[in-house]
């Protein structure tokens, strides 16, 4: 996995310097959680979910529309990043230190980033954030407790995004988690005019309104 890395020096990040960054194609991240400092990512080969080429599987879709999860939109950020920069046996490292969570919590709090979370009995057992600009969403992190709980809240992030008119489900990195969603590597020079044309439009994350329960059915069909 080949990217272009640049230390971040100023300790001083704006809400408006991340936008910049992602409009131009790059991301931070941080060495562990325990990590001050940032470095800005450009992949050689960029991860992207087709939003009209969505690989749902028949047993996935019988979670889905079973309802086990309640689908909680923008509800608690704060638990959400939580859960996603936990240490995992397949992943004792994470590259969510403190400096992201600030930054991105001033995002969520400007509208910019978004989350779809999975509760059970009261318990936030699953989810996902990401950064929404114009009609492109940048899929930051995932996490579950219980099992399907981040591919349910994927399905039903995609579903927002195209009953939102968005153009682009930018995932950064291909994984194989991923992969068994239609997840394909372009090069840079191929992602960046998808990008541009994402930024002139602008997706509408409340075409569903955010408090609305949605369920599993009315997610597959927009699918």
């Amino acid at each position: 996995m080949k990217a272009r890395s640049v230390p971040v020096r100023s300790p001083a990040i704006t809400p408006e310097i991340m936008l910049r960054a992602y409009a131009a194609g790059i991301f931070p991240m941080a060495e562990s959680a325990d990590d001050p400092s940032l470095f800005w990512v450009e992949p050689e080969l960029r991860g992207i979910i087709p939003l009209d080429g969505f690989h749902l599987s028949s047993r996935l879709a019988r979670t889905v529309r079973s309802d086990r999860f309640d689908i909680r939109i923008d509800s608690d950020f704060d638990a959400v990043i939580a859960a996603c920069g936990e240490a995992r046996p397949d992943r004792p490292e994470t590259w969510i230190n403190g400096r992201i969570r600030a930054i991105f919590s001033e995002l969520f709090a400007l509208g910019h980033v978004h989350t779809v979370e999975c509760w059970r009995e009261g318990r936030l057992v699953g989810g996902l954030y990401g950064l929404s600009l114009g009609g492109a969403f940048f899929g930051e992190s995932m996490f579950h407790r219980e099992t399907d709980a981040s591919k349910v809240a994927l399905v039903h992030l995609v579903a927002r995004l195209r009953r939102g008119g968005y153009r682009l489900l930018d995932t950064q990195f291909q994984t194989g988690h991923l992969a068994q969603f239609g997840t394909i590597e372009i090069p840079r020079d191929a992602y960046r005019p998808r990008l541009d044309d994402a930024l002139r439009h602008r997706g509408n994350w409340h075409a569903w309104p955010a408090r609305a329960i949605l369920s599993g059915s009315q997610a597959l069909a927009e699918l």
